[in-house]
């Protein structure tokens, strides 16, 4: 039996319905993607697969006790607490108890005969409640995650904050796991993390995602909501591409043909009344179906139209920096790195988030004076700044006024065009144009920036983290228009394959320092030190495919056999100990048995960590070799 079955659902807020009769059915163990346009209704799909919301018709079929869990795209501003604290807010009606003896168990360690009734107490309630299961289980997550159980997660960085968000979906056991842009504003130590996670993952996956990479590498389905239906492609992301791409081009011909007997039919229709005598009844009645079907076909709306505006060509040398080196107090950011940019170079920037990516784009840029070495730009420089943070837009103001300062008109190209008409190549509605930027979506805003940086002549272009909630074919389009471009481009971005098709070479942030390398994110991969691999801990990505293909010996085909075994007696033993120490009487046998029991537990806990990746190792490889 199918987890969920959606059909004929219909859902809308006004016309045309976000979703429009609309089948779907999701199997246990299927890592379905979820693609559309922003604004299409990807998360209102999202929310009603949930049970979140509820169609205005059609019908929804669960599988019995199903349970879903949700990631959300964005980080609760109001979440607090530990981090043990918040994943077991996924356990609902416990989440509260468990906070409680969780701080009780601490308490105790240092405390006295009322830390110890506290303890009792919380105790015999949590055993009344049949929670003792869910504490475990608790544990068992953050040992997988890797993740500081006692750390205030307000303090965690935005990768780390999604880890335990992760968790908290996780905790609850779901039978299908939702995940609404996971990789979002991560940077690519986390993206990489969180990617391999989810392949090793067993449940049931429904995600949405604008990075192509963890597409392609994770969906084993995508599903496409275009035009408020929902299309199956039983495939994977490159495959889809080529099969949609055809599909689009057939129905252009098929509309077109349509389009072309209808105008006839409709040219018949309009003949004098010697043709009216002899009018078939009919052709008539299948001119009017003609009528209504044209009426009813919502056709694929407009892409954006990016074009830049070239300035005058700047010198051969754009930038060159001589030993530079930046310090914020004690923390270095740059030690003695050198480079030269060329005229018509396309360099990315790479890094973890706060390594200083932004920093280095100031200092290569003039904005920034290096603490040591020095920096040379070159001449007639016209600089386009897109900025992350979106700090160049007035919140208050609407859409017009950020581009045109209250003005109807832009000058583009030397020639005066209208602001509304250079809007909608950005796909701004006249209505749109004259909303305050404040309640725009994320989307919104970076296709609204884009249109800022376009507007003015540039032969510079400066972007930092342009690809941020842009949709698959903005990015695409986005793409073709950074290759063209006849400037200089510096890129910050976490897109791996928006930098494999883009840029010519690679700055990175890494352990030992800045360096240097020719190409995008793969040709990165495949020159760095192999001691950054190693701490980078991806040392599957770089084994060839042959590698990977060997089958598993004699040896470790029993070791995987085992390691099940194995996994359930430690987590039976992590239990047992875990129930011992959870007894308030446990802290009145001396100190020496106390340490003794967490000393075991941290061993535990480590075993289980050790044991948890050798059988994801074992398991991918013996998986790569079946499909060899």
């Amino acid at each position: 039996m199918a987890l969920i079955n959606l059909r004929k659902i219909s859902l809308g807020f006004g016309s045309p319905r976000l979703l429009d009769g609309v089948d779907l059915q999701i199997e246990k163990g299927e890592r379905v993607c979820l693609v559309g346009r922003n604004g299409a209704g990807k998360s209102t799909l999202m929310r009603l697969i949930s049970g979140e919301v509820q169609p205005d018709g059609g019908e929804i079929t669960r599988a019995p006790g199903l349970k879903a869990a949700v990631l959300s795209q964005e980080v609760p501003k109001d979440l607090t607490g530990t981090v043990f604290d918040v994943i077991t807010g996924g356990l609902g009606d416990v989440h509260g108890l468990m906070a409680e003896y969780h701080a009780a168990v601490s308490a105790c360690e240092a405390g006295g005969e009322k830390e110890l009734a506290e303890l009792e107490r919380i105790h015999h309630e949590l055993e009344t409640r049949g929670a003792w299961l869910s504490t475990q289980r608790v544990e068992t997550v953050i040992s997988r995650l890797k993740l500081p159980a006692d750390a205030e997660f307000s303090e965690l960085s935005g990768g780390y904050k999604r880890r335990v968000l992760l968790g908290m979906a996780l905790v609850a056991e779901p039978d299908l796991l939702l995940l609404d842009e996971p990789t979002n504003h991560l940077d690519m130590d986390s993206i990489d993390w969180i990617e391999e996670f989810l392949l090793g993952y067993r449940g049931t996956l429904l995600f949405v995602t604008h990075d192509r990479m963890l597409m392609q590498k994770l969906a084993t389905r995508i599903i496409e909501l275009d035009r408020g239906r929902l299309m199956n492609w039983q495939c994977d992301y490159g495959e889809y591409l080529k099969r949609k791409e055809n599909l689009l081009n057939s129905e252009t011909q098929q509309n077109a043909l349509f389009d072309k007997k209808l105008s006839e039919e409709e040219a018949w229709v309009r003949q004098g009344v010697k043709a009216r005598r002899t009018r078939n009844e009919g052709r008539v009645r299948a001119l009017i179906e003609m009528r209504k079907q044209r009426a009813e076909r919502r056709d694929l709306e407009g892409s954006a139209r990016i074009r830049t505006q070239e300035a005058d060509i700047s010198g051969k040398l754009v930038i060159e920096a001589k030993g530079i080196g930046f310090s914020y107090g004690d923390r270095p950011i740059i030690n003695d790195f050198s480079t030269v940019i060329m005229r018509g170079d396309k360099v990315g920037i790479m890094g973890p988030n706060g390594s200083g990516k932004t920093t280095l784009l100031n200092l290569l840029l003039g904005k920034l004076e290096p603490a040591t070495g020095t920096v040379r730009l070159g001449t007639r420089l016209e600089v386009s700044y897109f900025d992350q943070l979106r700090a160049t837009l007035d919140e208050e103001r609407t859409v017009q006024d950020n581009i045109a300062d209250g003005n109807d008109q832009i000058i583009i190209d030397g020639k005066p065009r209208h602001i509304i008409g250079y809007l909608q190549d950005f796909l701004f509605t006249s209505d749109r144009a004259r909303t305050p930027v404040k309640v725009l979506s994320g989307g919104e805003r970076n296709r609204l920036l884009l249109a800022k940086l376009f507007s003015r002549p540039s032969n510079l272009l400066v972007m930092d983290e342009p690809t941020n909630d842009l949709d698959i074919e903005t990015l695409d389009l986005l793409e073709d228009i950074i290759v063209e471009y006849p400037g200089t481009v510096l890129l910050v971005s976490h897109d791996r394959t928006f930098l494999n098709n883009v840029v010519t070479s690679t700055m990175v942030f890494e352990s030992n320092g800045l360096n240097e390398y020719i190409g995008g994110y793969d040709d990165w991969l495949r020159q760095r030190p192999q001691a950054e691999e190693k701490i980078d801990k991806k040392p599957k990505r770089e084994k060839p495919k042959k590698e990977r293909a060997v089958k598993l010996s004699f040896n470790e085909e029993r070791e995987l056999k085992d390691l099940p075994e194995k996994i359930e007696s430690l987590e039976t033993e992590q239990g047992v100990l875990y129930g011992t120490m959870s007894d308030p009487a446990f802290y009145r046998q001396g100190g020496q048995k106390t340490a003794e029991a967490k000393a075991r537990m941290a061993e535990i806990e480590a075993t289980l960590k050790a044991s948890y990746a050798r059988w994801e190792e074992l398991e991918a490889r013996k998986d790569a070799s079946a499909g060899a």
